[in-house]
């Protein structure tokens, strides 16, 4: 008998796909833009527009002062005086970001990345013996300001010696994008988990905003692009009037503590315990108090606020028509936020700044990436910081409508970053372990730290040594920090060489040297031929 060897069967490949002409080709600037990074709306819009970017920055300096401020032992009047200075500095900050930093439309504002070590701070101090507790607040800001004002150098060093820039060669589109979609989604906890602290005023925000600013655009021509830019400013006044009601009517009259401070317009204390006049000065509290424990916890929320800073000034550039930010500038970006950090220490200042992502959705929201209209921003970060009354005026907003608001903006960056993935190979499997892993990870591990510390008080890293805690912890609890440093590792270690096409470098590398690009110099050049006065190694 024979033995026949039986053939595997034979795969016959499908039918060539008709070539067609492709609908959406990648185009490197968005197309729905009115006003690019260096085109200007008219005067009028410009302020109305600068109006809406100090209302969206303030909510978060509200948000974080109203979170820390207490667990410092700060009244409603130590409150008023911190919100007040971090308003200050953010105008200052934003001012030195658009002239000399990026020259990106960002706003600079308090960062949540310092929440970590200032906590640490705060519980230092906890049990030890004061006089009283506005004393104890006292000298918590203290040691703030002198752990900001030696965690800057961090910022300034690694800025000005380019290595922040070295490090970001390594980037490609295929890290930017989760880092950037992270930088975003990484807020959810600002978004409907407050809005839901006071749901009757947070979703009608939120359900407004969306019908306002995308449906009701369209009912006539004339209001097109008076909703699109301004509706924001629109649904807040509504929103708010609407809550001033409830509150004068009587709803709130039977309820929690908590549900009163959260939905009543009258909780917040600020425009009884705001000074009518009052400008921030160097040193406002005291001599800083320096301690190392206290001051290399600082570094690592340095160096996380670097990292967030980065991946919202990509995000910032999309939104803004301009290229994406060359090495280059992003060093000396983050060298001048050291400078901001440093700043802020020697105001006094409770927390250091980093580039508001809120304000970057706003971009996106009202289509207007126009430069001027933040630098006029910071007119009214600083009036506003230095005639408190009025500035508490605003300030009194109830948290839940800022929350609403920030569901929607925090989306918008969260999608542009999503967009740069069209400079990459989309059928790349090794492109999307990459992604895919990059992005959940850049959301678990954070979300683990805060519901370990949520939970048990402390980060899950705890050894004997404080600082390194610190520092551990405020890097594994930021979401763009974590996608930062596995994008990067596993996209330089994954198949680097082969896959320089799939991986988006052709069109990413020119961008990313100072002459690569002819519109690098067109956006991101000094005002005032200032670059031929500053040495060469520092710009």
């Amino acid at each position: 008998m024979v033995e026949t060897t039986q053939q595997p069967p034979q795969v016959v490949p499908p039918p060539p796909l008709v070539a067609g002409p492709r609908a959406f080709p990648p185009a490197e600037q968005l197309h729905q833009l009115h006003y690019c990074i260096h085109s200007n709306p008219s005067w009028p819009e410009a302020v109305l527009l600068a109006f809406q970017h100090y209302i969206v920055m303030l909510g978060t300096t509200v948000m974080i002062s109203s979170l820390i401020v207490p667990q410092m032992g700060g009244d409603n009047k130590d409150k008023a005086r911190v919100i007040q200075t971090l308003l200050f500095m953010g105008g200052i900050n934003t001012l030195l970001q658009t002239f000399l930093g990026t020259r990106l439309p960002t706003v600079m504002s308090a960062s949540s990345a310092y929440v970590i070590p200032v906590m640490s701070v705060i519980n230092d101090f906890s049990n030890s013996v004061f006089t009283n507790e506005h004393e104890r607040f006292v000298h918590t800001v203290r040691a703030i300001q002198g752990s900001l004002i030696v965690s800057s150098f961090l910022n300034i060093i690694i800025g000005y010696s380019k290595a922040w820039g070295n490090f970001t060669r390594f980037f490609s589109p295929v890290v930017i994008v989760p880092v950037v979609c992270v930088v975003g989604l990484g807020l959810f906890g600002r978004g409907f988990p407050r809005v839901a602290d006071c749901i009757e005023i947070g979703l009608p925000m939120l359900i407004l905003l969306v019908i306002c600013q995308q449906y009701l655009k369209h009912v006539h021509e004339s209001t097109h692009s008076l909703l699109e830019r301004f509706a924001l400013l629109f649904c807040i006044a509504i929103i708010w009037a609407f809550a001033a009601i409830l509150t004068v009517g009587g709803a709130y009259n039977g309820v929690r503590e908590q549900t009163k401070i959260n939905c009543r317009t009258d909780r917040s204390y600020l425009m009884s315990s705001a000074p009518w006049i009052r400008i921030p000065y160097p040193f406002q509290w005291g001599a800083p108090i320096f301690r190392a424990s206290h001051i290399f916890g600082m570094m690592g929320a340095a160096l996380v606020s670097s990292a967030e800073s980065t991946g919202t000034y990509f995000a910032a550039a999309r939104f803004a028509g301009a290229t994406p930010p060359p090495a280059h500038v992003l060093s000396r970006s983050i060298g001048l936020q050291g400078i901001g950090t440093l700043l802020d220490g020697i105001f006094g200042a409770a927390f250091g700044t980093s580039a508001s992502v809120e304000n970057v959705g706003l971009l996106g929201l009202t289509h207007v990436g126009s430069r001027r209209v933040v630098q006029i921003s910071t007119t009214f970060m600083i009036f506003f910081s230095i005639f408190g009354k009025f500035g508490a005026f605003f300030a009194s907003i109830p948290l839940p409508i800022f929350a609403a608001v920030y569901c929607v903006l925090f989306g918008l960056v969260a999608a542009v970053g999503i967009s740069f993935i069209q400079f990459t190979n989309n059928n790349s499997m090794r492109n999307l372990y990459i992604l895919g892993l990059s992005l959940f990870l850049g959301i678990s591990i954070p979300q683990y730290f805060s519901d370990y510390t949520a939970s048990d008080g402390h980060g899950p890293v705890k050894s004997p040594g404080g600082w390194f805690n610190d520092i551990l912890n405020s890097i594994f609890s930021s979401p763009p920090t974590v996608a930062m440093i596995i994008g990067t590792l596993l996209d330089n270690t994954l198949d680097a060489g082969r896959a320089a096409e799939d991986r988006g470098l052709p069109w990413w590398v020119p961008f990313q040297n100072r002459k690569g690009d002819v519109r690098n110099e067109e956006f991101y050049s000094l005002p005032l031929r200032i670059h031929e006065y500053i040495p060469t190694r520092f710009l």
